[in-house]
């Protein structure tokens, strides 16, 4: 997921992939047969009717005369839904010219014979799922590749991070498809001397998502999402899915207690105020994600309300299912709305290299803290950590965020505090909720605000961090 702004270019994702068991080499991903019938209960969310399975927490099987019901077990920390593509990284005199022709031929000249290796890099939610593993969560990606060079490369890439990939398609709806319909999506990331950056793939030049030819959930894919304590989704993944895909993807989640994180991204203004069927989906996405991820502009564009708090408050309102509202502030830090509390995360001061991939580290932080149960100010303290780690290399991928360097800008604890500027954030917002602000320093008295110090926060996560496996070169 790329946060640039230099020119409206949609990253993108995906080609296609056969299963093949040999992706499967990590011994603890075991996707088991789901044969048995289970009970089912309706909840009824404002118009939307999903299905819900009766699982039980205490059992794994229940002998019901001669049926016997199971559940599967959660033995997946994350998946990633869709939006995987290999970014080629260029450095160009000048960015493409924005008429769309002129761009796509542009695109074309540079498809032509694939550019050096060096330049690949792999991109999309593979950072979220890079990431998180390298804090130690388990991790797969649900996406779409192809049987090509770059296919083998992601293949190649997630593999060396401890992270399977599971195909989204039935191998029967490939039969007939053109190569170019199968291929793993490329994503452009073109860099000017100025340090600009576009982005352009095959996804920009069509009204349908890439891969529109998919109808179906694989079983494959059912499985991995009801083994998954959280299903990632972001905007970027309805370049690549059909609505009705993506609604298929959220009712398996529902259905099996998988917990929902959506970030809308930039594409979320566009939805809301797209087709039919986009309206429909994203609206869905909003109300039943338990936890959502958004830019304070994002956040103003959903909801019309420039407030970064109100803005929350009021997603938080209108969903169904929604614990958490994230609210990212850019270089400011971060704030973390609940139905009772506002937290607020100053950032880490940090020399700040290249900014993509700092959302999706973000995310894969905050996946920790929501999985380890941590308090809110804790999980937002070590979500800025990672997302500034991740700033201080170049480009994404493979050049996320090392634990390492997590660990060592948390030690250093070198806060970007600015009184002024949470002041006002607040000013509104202190006598209506229970308020935490991180800071350096904290001086009892009779404020509204609770502080919480971060050499404690820093103190009671570092030793969280220790557990996180030191599976290739890339955690030292």
């Amino acid at each position: 997921m790329h946060h640039h702004a230099a020119i409206s270019f949609k990253p993108s994702s995906n080609g296609l992939f056969s299963l093949n068991p040999a992706i499967f080499q990590n011994p603890s991903f075991v996707i088991r047969p789901f044969r048995n019938k289970l009970r089912y209960s309706i909840l009824n969310c404002r118009g939307i009717e999903i299905p819900l399975f009766k699982l039980r927490p205490r059992s794994n099987s229940v002998n019901n005369g001669s049926t016997s019901i199971a559940a599967a077990v959660k033995d997946v920390d994350i998946a990633t839904l869709g939006n995987l593509c290999v970014d080629i990284v260029l450095n160009v005199p000048e960015l493409p010219p924005k008429p769309l022709e002129q761009r796509k031929a542009y695109m074309e000249q540079l498809s032509k014979s694939p550019p050096d290796k060096r330049y690949w890099e792999a991109g999309g939610n593979c950072n979220v799922a890079i990431a998180a593993a390298r804090l130690g969560l388990h991790c797969i990606s649900v996406g779409h590749v192809g049987d090509e060079i770059y296919g083998r490369f992601l293949i190649d890439v997630l593999s060396d991070e401890g992270i399977s990939i599971v195909g989204m398609n039935e191998r029967s709806e490939a039969l007939n498809l053109s190569s170019s319909d199968n291929e793993t999506l490329l994503c452009w990331v073109l860099v000017d001397p100025s340090q600009r950056h576009g982005f352009c793939s095959r996804a920009d030049f069509s009204a349908d998502p890439a891969f529109s030819w998919m109808s179906r959930l694989s079983t494959e894919v059912k499985m991995a999402i009801r083994k998954s304590k959280i299903l990632f989704c972001n905007g970027y993944d309805f370049d690549e899915l059909s609505p009705s895909l993506l609604e298929s993807a959220l009712e398996c989640a529902v259905e099996s207690g998988t917990s929902i994180f959506f970030d809308p991204g930039p594409r979320g203004r566009s939805l809301i105020a797209g087709r039919p069927e986009e309206q429909r989906t994203i609206g869905k996405l909003l109300r039943m994600s338990e936890v959502l991820l958004l830019t304070s502009e994002e956040a103003a564009s959903l909801t019309g309300i420039n407030d970064p708090i109100l803005a929350g408050q009021e997603l938080l309102n209108n969903g169904v299912c929604t614990k958490w509202v994230i609210v990212k502030m850019g270089p400011k830090g971060s704030i973390l709305i609940t139905k009772s509390s506002i937290t607020c995360a100053p950032s880490f001061k940090v020399n700040i290299i290249d900014t993509v991939g700092c959302g999706d580290s973000f995310v894969a932080a905050v996946a920790f803290g929501f999985i380890h149960d941590l308090p809110l100010s804790y999980t937002l303290t070590l979500a800025n950590a990672v997302g500034a780690a991740t700033a201080t290399g170049c480009g994404a991928g493979r050049n996320v965020a090392s634990l390492g360097k997590v660990r060592e800008l948390l030690k250093e604890s070198n806060l970007n505090e600015d009184e002024k500027f949470w002041d006002e954030v607040l000013s509104d917002n202190v006598n209506s909720r229970d308020v935490t602000v991180l800071s350096k320093m904290v001086v009892n008295g009779n404020s509204q605000v609770n502080r919480v110090s971060l050499l404690k926060v820093v103190s009671e996560v570092l030793p969280k961090l220790e557990f996180a496996p030191k599976m290739t070169g890339s955690f030292k």
